[in-house]
């Protein structure tokens, strides 16, 4: 047991997001490019809000936050499986599973927290603008931030460790992609519905209260928009909103039914595909939707490529 045969055993195998069809070539290079896409949009926004100071405002901090989760969120993920798919190997070793779901799953709380504080941060800004200044100071935003990163972080380990020590079975294939804690729950050799009931409190209280704080948040923005804007302030707040809204719906209800559900409810297949939303998706469009369609970003972009074009003229 303590030859080659004990990694054998101790090592999980991912069914993976491929199955090695005809299609797989074409589901590889779509995934390939929207990691790409999405790393780019994000390691852009984050330089942009750091070079300009016109974007060194509470609002643009938590995205940058935001834009920093999203580009550790999706490397969490994507690169393992695409590697996988090359070497046509599946394996992942028990601490590399181990390390993969702590990982994914305190980056996944500290977005789900920090965007409820982000729409708080919105709330403040339309609907008590002179008191923003001081319930939005620096201070504060950085409070929100590890106060968003340090109880899902703890969340995370309790999790982990926990479901880490659990009597797992002689079968070791994960039907996922990547070692995600509500995956291993099928593989374990007694019953975990206990243990269930404390991942679905967790995930009421770290997604399910973010949301409904999203919710009542841009439902005040708006009744302050009508009540004092004109139809065209009404309108961009309405297409503000609306995609803020969609986007947030998106990662919420998606990592909701993953979480909020026992395991003898999952579905591997659906699970897959819910999870590329909350994996993929979700922090493409994030850049996208909440900065790149602002004129402050935009022309923040146009200022850094000018800056550039300046610079390299000069040292022709």
């Amino acid at each position: 047991m303590k030859t080659g045969n004990q990694s054998v055993e101790t090592d999980f195998i991912l069914s993976g997001l491929f199955q090695y069809g005809q299609m797989d070539n074409f589901l590889f290079v779509a995934i390939v490019t929207l990691f790409s896409v999405a790393l780019m949009g994000n390691i852009i926004l984050v330089l942009l809000i750091q070079l300009d100071i016109r974007l060194h405002t509470p609002m643009y901090f938590l995205l940058s936050q935001l834009s920093f989760i999203d580009i550790m969120y999706i490397s969490t993920t994507v690169p393992k499986m695409t590697t996988d798919f090359l070497t046509k190997s599946k394996t992942i070793t028990f601490l590399g599973c181990e390390i993969q779901a702590f990982v994914f799953l305190a980056l996944g709380g500290t977005e789900a927290l920090l965007l409820g504080f982000m729409s708080y941060d919105r709330y403040e800004a339309i609907c008590h603008p002179l008191h923003y200044p001081v319930l939005m100071s620096k201070n504060i935003c950085w409070f929100m931030v590890t106060c968003s990163w340090g109880s899902s972080s703890i969340n995370a380990l309790v999790h982990t460790l926990y479901a880490f020590q659990l009597p797992f079975c002689r079968s070791r294939i994960v039907n996922h992609f990547f070692c995600e804690v509500p995956s291993l729950l099928p593989l374990v050799c007694q019953d975990t519905s206990q243990y269930e009931h404390t991942v679905l409190l967790s995930g009421l209280i770290i997604l399910l209260l973010p949301f409904m704080a999203i919710l009542a948040s841009y439902a005040r923005v708006l009744t302050v928009v009508f009540q004092v804007s004109s139809g065209k302030g009404q309108t961009k707040a309405i297409s503000t909103c609306s995609s803020h809204l969609i986007v947030a719906s998106l990662f919420y209800m998606t990592t909701l039914s993953t979480y909020a559900r026992p395991h003898s409810f999952h579905s591997p297949e659906q699970d897959k595909a819910v999870a590329v939303f909350y994996t993929i998706i979700t922090p493409l469009l994030n850049p996208f939707i909440y900065s790149l369609r602002n004129k402050e970003v935009t022309g923040a972009l146009k200022r850094l490529l000018a800056s550039l074009i300046f610079v390299q003229e000069m040292s022709l």
